[in-house]
């Protein structure tokens, strides 16, 4: 028989018991036996299925319908649950199989296996997928259990109970001593501003932010990044949605509402599996002393998390008085509202609040770590002169350092400065390290260490990395982007294309993905395609003028020289009617599709020249060849030294 590969339903049952029964009633054990495959035979053969194998107490059937495969598990457990009852176990999932003359085997089937394991004697527990094939008909009952870390399995599994009548519906509680430990985690949505002034959000959201950065100190516990914590604010999502898009067990909310001197908090934490409220508490303070009240709360939360995730308590300090003076602290929370919005006008607001509390107190640390991170976002976006936006990030990281050397993000900004601009890459990958140290739950810190080992060449561990800050981040679509680029930068481009598909999901108008699959697609040798997606790139940009560099280049190398020649005309026109704007860069990489080698060297030295980053011409795929020559060697002689 040659194998053959299908996708079915497959159904695992098994008899609670029956071993330590045939030690005691031989003849109890066999007539159970016989009544259970009996039944499993008459109710298998009417749901047009198979038996595919008898193993003792258990069997392993297929069916070419999931609808036919839980039907018949319903009416078996039915069955089975009359006098005298059989304890029963039955798990199901759909999956790709391979079935051949010694039976049949594939990761459906190990799936399978495992959720019957989980189950507990007269429930039907059934794999996510299943329930995406039933989940339109009336007549299925159901109740989510959550994601399980299945043995032999990659990905963790979402397992879901039947509640029909009759049947047993386990609880999560029931199931967990069965599985593989999982990692506690959480997410910290954004709490509500219940103020009646819309003003005081800023402040709802340092308390979220502050409870967050609590809790990413909790050894064990995996928390969430901002980012995609954040993209729930103002929406009503159901838990469970949201638990299952961020990949959390639990989820903490809640809301301020604060009046003169006084402010209400509200928290309650929410298991993601049923909806289950934890636990919910309400703090009435004076607001006179801001920190103490953030502590109190925080360090409570996250006790009452350690109690209710790890099984342990803590009582140790989670939130250090960053000043003592409250109005400094409140410019810090606005600047850092404004920062948190991700645009080049967001990080412009966020520095006047940022230097107007350090005005009003010039050794609040935090203050010039968010100095420091403004000014290199206006960097690396291009919206300020490198010469200007990095020596300043430069000076702010440094001080920040100086006055509290325990904020991650200060390293971070830092190491960025000496990687964009400095090119001194072990000196950032000493900033990074220590980022990590002190907040591994940092998604940032995880793409700031992947910049570090794409300068180092190491773009396999690179790779790790940018995973590690896609699961901290899963909704971020920069984190999501930069994935995508450095599996192209790893020569995976398959897997390129489908990580930017990805964040396609998550934003269709998100240009710097679309971008990022014309690249995928030129190194993969599809120049049509490739095309295609630079053209909607540039549609996107909604201007003549910009967002051309990709198609400039692949006009090049497609040799279609009349549309690369239009692409540098109106680059020419750019950089006349906006002299403030640096296109060098870009030029570079118009003529490297033209492998015109003499103009690349003209505009890098240019770009060097003004200090664009070295982190651009070493990791880019577009410049391979031309870092292969001779130019490219006279250039890093010229430059590499005493920047």
């Amino acid at each position: 028989m040659s194998p053959v590969r299908q996708l079915t339903a497959i159904m695992f049952t098994d008899m609670v018991g029956y071993t330590a029964l045939m030690q005691k009633n031989e003849q109890l054990a066999k007539k159970n036996r016989d009544r259970h495959r009996n039944t499993l035979q008459n109710f298998t053969e009417y749901y047009n299925g198979s038996i595919l194998q008898y193993y003792g107490d258990g069997t392993l059937s297929t069916f070419g319908s999931v609808v036919d495969a839980v039907t018949c598990a319903i009416k078996i457990q039915e069955e089975l649950m009359q006098e005298p009852p059989i304890p029963l176990r039955v798990g199901i999932h759909s999956g790709d199989i391979v079935h051949d003359e010694d039976g049949i085997y594939g990761d459906g089937v190990n799936v399978a296996s495992r959720i019957e394991s989980l189950s507990v004697p007269g429930a039907v527990l059934i794999s996510g997928k299943v329930y995406d094939e039933i989940k339109n008909h009336s007549e299925f009952k159901i109740k989510s259990l959550g994601s399980f870390d299945l043995k032999n399995v990659d990905r963790p599994v979402e397992v879901i109970a039947l509640a029909n009548e009759n049947l047993v519906v386990p609880a999560r509680k029931d199931l967990q001593g069965k599985a593989k430990s999982t990692v506690a985690s959480i997410a910290v949505l954004p709490f509500a501003n219940m103020s009646t002034d819309s003003e005081n959000e800023y402040f709802s959201d340092g308390i979220t932010e502050e409870i967050l950065n609590a809790l990413v100190r909790i050894d064990g516990l995996r928390v969430t990044s901002r980012t995609s914590s954040f993209a729930f604010k103002g929406k009503s999502e159901d838990i469970r949605k949201i638990g299952e898009q961020l990949n959390v067990a639990n989820v903490l909310e809640g809301s301020v509402r604060r009046a003169g001197q006084k402010v209400r908090i509200t928290a309650q934490l929410v298991n993601t599996a049923d909806g289950y409220h934890i636990w919910s508490e309400t703090y009435d303070r004076n607001l006179e002393d801001i920190f103490a009240v953030q502590d109190e709360i925080s360090r409570k939360i996250a006790n009452q998390l350690r109690v209710a995730l790890t099984g342990e308590e803590m009582s140790e300090s989670l939130v250090k008085t960053p000043t003592e003076n409250i109005a400094a602290y409140h410019l810090y929370l606005k600047g850092n509202y404004h920062f948190n919005k991700w645009s080049p006008e967001g990080a412009a607001s966020g520095i006047r609040f940022f230097e107007q509390a350090i005005e009003l107190e010039p050794e609040f640390a935090m203050a010039y770590s968010g100095l420091a991170n403004a000014y290199t976002m206006l960097g690396a976006m291009g919206q300020m002169s490198p010469k200007m936006a990095y020596p300043r990030a430069k000076e702010a990281a440094e001080k920040a350092v100086q006055l509290d050397a325990q904020i991650s993000d200060s390293h971070i900004a830092l190491g960025l400065v000496n990687i964009f601009y400095d090119w001194k890459i072990e000196d950032a990958k000493k900033s990074f390290e220590r980022a990590l140290e002190l907040n591994r739950g940092s998604a940032y810190a995880y793409f700031a260490y992947y910049v570090y080992l794409v300068a180092a060449g190491q773009v396999p561990k690179a790779v790790e990395y940018m995973e590690k800050a896609v699961q901290l981040d899963p909704l971020s679509l920069p984190i999501n982007d930069n994935l995508g680029e450095v599996y192209n930068l790893n020569g995976q481009y398959e897997q390129a294309l489908k990580q930017y598909n990805k964040t396609l999901e998550l934003d269709p108008t998100f240009r710097s993905a679309i971008e990022g699959k014309g690249w995928s697609y030129y190194l993969m040798g599809d120049i049509d395609n490739s095309i295609r997606c630079f053209k909607k790139h540039h549609e996107l940009v909604r201007h003549p003028l910009k967002g051309i560099t990709g198609l400039g280049f692949v006009y090049g190398k497609a040799g279609q020289l009349d549309k690369v020649r239009d692409i540098l005309d109106r680059m020419e026109q750019r950089a006349n009617e906006e002299p403030g704007t640096f296109l060098s860069a870009d030029f570079a990489v118009v003529y490297a599709g033209l492998n015109d080698f003499d103009k690349v060297y003209t505009y890098i030295d240019d770009a060097f020249t003004h200090k664009m980053s070295m982190f651009f011409v070493m990791s880019f795929p577009v410049f391979a060849d031309f870092r292969e020559s001779a130019q490219f060697k006279k250039l890093m002689e010229k430059h590499t030294f005493g920047r």
